[in-house]
């Protein structure tokens, strides 16, 4: 299955990379505020979900641009064609395919292909993660103080903003340093690689965390919502991190203002 997912995320990067040199030519439209989707996110999700059907037409599809099918199956494939759509219509080269399976409801097999590095993000649950078929691991910073930690802004819905705000004034003051790259399943990827010491952001969906927050736990990590329960996939805010400065970030996040 995890061969399956890694074939369908090269020829969805295939088509991404074609795309990428005539950026200008593309047909974009808005799904609503500042959320935007090329006739690239469809290709891309074509080649992803044929491939994954050829191969195993009874399971299920949670995916962005077509939605949920046979949501209720055993085996359910939760994929993002190509997570940072606004990055790649500006030449931002950060942006990736995201791909997960999840059994009764578990994760099972995470694939985050970033096509601009020729980097490939695998995770099996029990097995570990890996990339490019070297073995990853989360970093070792035991303080928040001394922590690199990256986040998404909530541009979808400006209802989160002042939420947002105090959580990011609290970690801003309690880190090392915040970024703000653009790609959630990729900045999973890299806490998962160690690059990165923790993640957080509110407002996302299934597709966006799914496949990187099987890559955090398989490289030795935690990953959780903002109470530190594993609802993140229903409720759309996630904290990922080495494990180490897991209980830090939460406390620094819920902080009042």
């Amino acid at each position: 299955m995890l061969n399956t997912a890694v074939k369908a995320a090269r020829k969805a990067g295939t088509i991404i990379v074609r795309a990428s040199h005539d950026v200008d030519k593309l047909t974009v439209r808005s799904k609503r505020k500042n959320d935007f989707v090329s006739e690239v996110d469809h290709a891309a999700e074509d080649a992803i979900l044929s491939t994954l059907r050829e191969a195993y037409p009874d399971h299920g599809v949670l995916a962005e641009e077509s939605g949920a099918h046979g949501a209720k199956a055993e085996y359910v494939w939760i994929v993002d064609p190509l997570d940072g759509t606004t990055n790649f219509l500006h030449g931002v080269p950060q942006y990736c395919v995201s791909i997960a399976l999840t059994h009764r409801g578990q994760l099972q097999q995470a694939v985050v292909f970033d096509v601009n590095r020729s980097e490939l993000f695998t995770a099996t649950r029990g097995a570990g993660a890996f990339l490019n078929d070297r073995r990853i691991r989360v970093s070792r910073t035991d303080k928040l103080d001394n922590a690199l930690i990256a986040t998404g802004f909530p541009f979808k819905e400006v209802d989160h903003i002042d939420e947002y705000l105090r959580m990011l004034r609290h970690m801003m003051v309690g880190c090392a340093g915040v970024r703000r790259p653009g790609a959630a399943a990729l900045d999973l990827a890299w806490v998962a690689a160690g690059r990165t010491d923790g993640f957080w952001e509110l407002g996302l969906s299934p597709w966006d965390m799914a496949a990187g927050a099987l890559l955090v736990r398989e490289a030795g990590g935690l990953v959780g919502d903002l109470a530190g329960e594993d609802a993140f996939l229903e409720n759309g805010r996630i904290v990922a991190t080495n494990g180490k400065i897991f209980g830090a970030m939460l406390k620094a996040l819920n902080a009042p203002a």
